[in-house]
This record gives structure tokens, C-alpha cells and sequence, in this order.
């Protein structure tokens, strides 16, 4: 047996030992050893085969499900007109589809419409005459037109006739004239007879009366010719004035029929706006513009007093294209493009996550970035948008999914040693996503 000696200390030092015998028996189990060099073993082996283990960096960023559709987002049903809620046809939380029926809506006045109508009725009477004056006006240019024709064309006849009494009044004064020189011509053949007593007086007076008779007939036939050529003009004149007085009349006719056309035109566009609230009034009963749930109402029904286009209740629409926007730290920003694959995990399902092995992950879902905004929400953070990745599991149903759900994403980078992970967390460094850095902005690609 062994005896084990024990100095004391202190003060005690140097003066006393003291003998355990007792440890002499004691002795460490076979098994026991063998149980511990099998565990350090097994440690040793676990830390090989982990530092040597792939795994896929990542950025992770916290955000919630939208709806990148503006009109898959939230909408206010709006009061059409100045009224009160008299029923509401819903409550918060009513599912509704397209058309069904929401809110029964009234005006302030209970006779609006038949006033409306009534107005209406006059606006038709008025119309009518307005179309009947218009027409009638119209008829007017049309008829104006025919007697414009028929008075040109009766002045151009006269015309001719003052033309051919002209030319008649010429053939007159030229066979006066030519008279005249026969007559002139004779007497001087009876005057040079008469100097040889060839002939008698008389025979001289007879021609000199004929020469007398052609002169007036050629100062006649120049009467004539003046009076012929004066008519000619006048009848110019006649038709130049009335050619000035129709067009004038008919000017003034399409003058009336543009302005009774013009009083058509703003008679209809009164038509239209009393239309237009009449239809506002006729929409009494309002109905659900999607599908979607009631989410609020923010009237009261019967007592309280609404403006055209106040709310009248909130509508969430149901949302069957979700999107998942996530907020990522400025740091991580510069390494996320589109089309990276992200997966994601909702709240409210259940999910065991491994981010740098996302094949043994549970309960997560993929998704691959469709948008990086190109500045930061005003806090240092960048908004990203991921849609549901079309080559892994879908996404769950709206029941989970509703909008402003929140969501945790990891967007994958590139897959390294699990060793090179472990020495850039311990040195804090940042996930590079390629071998050389940087790179270039318009150098896309969906990285595995």
C-alpha cells in the first residue's frame, strides 16, 4: 500500500505531514477510459469533418409579406356623394368578393332623385327644340343655297341678253355708218353731175335728204349701242350684288345653325353632368370593388354627416401574388442582385433553420430577389423585394400569408469551407461573393 504525504501550508509549513493512505486505492475504471478516448475521438473527428464541411454564406434581414401589386394593397371604400350610412351590409373581418354588396348609402335630401329626373326631363324638351331650331337653320342654308343658284344663274341669262343686245346695237351702228358713207358718196356724185347739168336739183336735195336720214340713224344706233352696253353693265352689277346679298344671308344662316349646334352641344354636356349625378345618387347601395376582408368601418350609420369621397370603410384585398420585402443592413447591401436565392421564414410557421445549409432546413421556403433599391429607408437600411422562387416548394397559403405577416430571410452567397466561415467570423470580416472584387454593377448572376 501506498502512503501519499501531505505538506500543509501556511504557518503550518515545514512542521507536520500528514499520510492519506486512502488514495492509494483509488483507480479509474476501464471502461471509463475507454468511454473518454472514444469521446475525444469523436470530438476530434467532429471538428475535422466540420472544418472541412461546405457551407453556402449568407445575409440575413428581417422584413414582412407585401403586396407588390398597388391594387392588391389596402383600399378605402369612399363615399360617392354627400349622405349618410343607412346599413351596413358587412362587419370588421367580413370576407366579400367582387360585387357583393357593403354599405347602403343615401343623400341628405330623400327627393334628390326625382328633382333630378325632373331636371332631366327639361333638359331632353329643350334638346329636342334646340335639334328641331338646328335643323330648320340647317334647311335654311340648304334652301338659301338653291335660290343663290337659280337668282346666278337668272342673272347670267340676262346677262347674255344685255350681251347680245350689245352686240345687235353694234351691227346697227356699223350698217348706219356704212349708210352714211353711201349717202355721202352720192351726194357728191350728184353735186359733181349737177356742176355738168348732168342731173337736177332735185336729185341733189333727194341724196342730201338720204345723207340727213343716215346721219340720224348712226347718231341712233350710238344712242342704242350706249343704252345696250349701260344695261350689260347694270346687269353685271345686278349680279355681283346679288352674288354679295346671298352670301351674306347664307352666312348668316350658318352663323345661326353653328350657334343653335353649339347649344346642342352644351344642352348635352349638361345631359352628361346631371347623368353623372344621377349615377352617383343611384349608387345608394355600394358594393365591394374586390375581393378581399373588411378590415375597418369608419362610419356610423344613420347619424353622422359624410363628404363625397370620405372613407367609409377599409378593404384588405386579398393578395395572390404575396411578395416578402426585406430590410438589409448597409454592410450586406452592396453584395445582394437580383435573382440571388433567399430563403425565408414566416411567422407563424413552424421552421428549423440552418442558414449555412439550407438542405436540411425545415419549414423554410425559397425565394429569389426581384428588386434592390437603390437608396437606403432613411435609417441605413436597404429594402429588397423576393418573389417565390418558381423551381422550390410554393409558398404557403393566404390564410398564413397575409399581408404584414413578418418574415426573417437569409439571401445565399457562395458556398465556402466551414473552416474559412468559422476564421471570418472570428476576424469580422464580410461574405465576399466572388473570387475578385468588386464587381461590376451590371454583372447579374444568380449565384447557386
Amino acid at each position: 500500500m501506498m502512503n501519499y504525504l501531505v505538506e500543509p501550508h501556511g504557518h503550518h509549513a515545514g512542521k507536520h505531514r500528514y499520510q492519506l493512505p486512502v488514495l492509494g486505492t483509488v483507480r479509474m475504471a476501464r471502461p471509463a477510459r475507454v468511454a473518454a478516448w472514444l469521446i475525444g475521438i469523436a470530438i476530434c473527428f467532429i471538428v475535422l469533418v466540420l472544418t472541412v464541411t461546405p457551407w453556402v454564406q449568407n445575409v440575413a434581414g428581417a422584413g414582412r409579406v407585401i403586396a407588390v401589386n398597388p391594387n392588391d394593397r389596402e383600399q378605402r371604400i369612399a363615399a360617392p356623394l354627400e349622405g349618410r350610412v343607412v346599413k351596413w351590409y358587412v362587419m370588421e373581418g367580413s370576407k366579400v368578393k367582387k360585387g357583393d354588396l357593403v354599405v347602403e348609402f343615401s343623400d341628405n335630401d330623400p327627393q334628390i332623385i326625382e328633382r333630378l329626373n325632373a331636371q332631366r326631363d327639361a333638359l331632353m324638351s329643350r334638346l329636342d327644340q334646340q335639334k328641331s331650331r338646328a335643323a330648320n337653320m340647317t334647311q335654311g342654308v340648304i334652301g338659301l343655297g338653291g335660290s343663290r343658284r337659280n337668282a346666278l344663274d337668272a342673272g347670267l341669262a340676262r346677262i347674255d341678253m344685255a350681251k347680245e343686245n350689245v352686240r345687235a346695237a353694234e351691227r346697227v351702228l356699223d350698217a348706219a355708218s356704212a349708210n352714211e358713207t353711201t349717202t355721202q358718196l352720192n351726194i357728191d356724185r350728184q353735186r359733181a353731175l349737177l356742176a355738168r347739168g348732168l342731173t337736177s336739183r332735185r336729185s341733189v336735195e333727194l341724196a342730201e335728204l338720204d345723207h340727213n336720214k343716215a346721219i340720224a340713224d348712226v347718231d341712233r344706233s350710238k344712242a342704242q349701242l350706249t343704252s345696250a352696253r349701260s344695261e350689260l353693265l347694270a346687269r353685271q352689277a345686278e349680279q355681283q350684288r346679288i352674288q354679295t346679298d346671298f352670301k351674306t344671308s347664307i352666312e348668316n344662316a350658318q352663323g345661326s345653325a353653328a350657334s343653335a349646334q353649339s347649344d346642342i352641344a352644351n344642352t348635352i354636356a349638361e345631359l352628361h353632368r346631371l347623368d353623372v349625378q344621377l349615377a352617383r345618387q343611384q349608387q345608394q347601395k355600394i358594393v365591394a370593388p374586390r375581393d378581399g376582408t373588411i378590415f375597418r368601418l369608419l362610419a356610423q350609420p344613420g347619424s353622422e354627416l359624410l363628404k363625397a369621397g370620405d372613407p367609409l370603410a377599409v378593404l384588405i384585398p386579398d393578395n395572390n401574388n404575396p411578395t416578402v420585402e426585406l430590410l438589409m443592413n448597409g454592410n450586406d447591401a452592396p453584395l445582394i442582385q437580383v435573382g440571388d436565392n433567399v430563403r425565408l421564414q414566416f411567422e407563424g410557421w413552424p421552421a428549423i433553420q440552418f442558414a449555412g445549409w439550407p438542405s436540411v432546413a425545415v419549414g423554410t421556403f425559397g425565394g429569389e430577389v426581384m428588386l434592390v433599391d437603390a437608396t437606403d429607408n432613411g435609417e441605413g437600411k436597404f429594402r429588397i423585394m423576393v418573389r417565390p422562387d418558381p423551381d422550390d416548394v410554393a409558398w404557403p397559403s393566404q390564410r398564413y400569408l397575409r399581408q404584414g405577416v413578418r418574415a426573417n430571410g437569409w439571401v445565399l452567397l457562395r458556398t465556402v469551407p466551414l473552416w474559412f466561415e468559422l476564421w471570418r467570423q472570428f476576424n469580422g470580416f464580410p461574405p465576399v461573393t466572388a473570387a475578385s472584387e468588386p464587381v461590376s454593377s451590371g454583372d447579374v448572376k444568380k449565384k447557386k
